[in-house]
């Protein structure tokens, strides 16, 4: 299968998306996405999001844990259930950047992770309630981070 986006003519199989059954949030339409390594060495600490459903709508990603190592997302029993996993080491987890014109602006979403079950290829988002991540920690901030904690500085 093809898809036609910005960034040209992209191929894949049916069995490469990701579903997400009840969509993102802002976005509950589209539930098919497929995710596009941003390196050519295919490194996935950072891949583009594209809607199947519709290839104007795009996300990049990034993998927390890249950003913070000692990142500590707990699902409930329910979402655990949603996704057919016995427990969190069985998920991974990307968290949305918001992408500006002036990168020192751009910012990462800790607080609403998605989370897939890879065996399955199902995703939810999800918001944590721990409230130590932000919706919008800077970027920028993570490289100054003194001791390896995540508490970013939630700009």
């Amino acid at each position: 299968m093809t898809i036609e986006t910005d960034y040209g003519t992209v191929e894949y199989e049916e069995d490469n998306l990701i579903l997400f059954p009840d969509g993102l949030f802002g976005f509950s339409d589209l539930k098919r996405y497929l995710f596009l390594s941003l390196d050519d060495e295919g490194d996935d600490s950072m891949l583009l999001m594209l809607s199947v459903d519709n290839p104007e709508v795009g996300f990049v990603l990034v993998n927390p844990y890249f950003l913070c190592p000692d990142y500590a997302p707990v699902l409930t029993p329910e979402e655990l259930s949603f996704l057919n996993a016995g427990d969190h080491g069985d998920l991974s987890y990307y968290a949305i950047c918001v992408v500006h014109s002036d990168y020192l602006d751009n910012t990462v979403n800790l607080k609403c992770p998605l989370v897939i079950n890879p065996e399955t290829r199902c995703g939810i988002q999800v918001i944590l309630e721990n409230s130590r991540y932000e919706c919008r920690h800077a970027l920028r901030s993570f490289p100054s981070i003194a001791d390896d904690t995540c508490t970013g500085n939630g700009e």
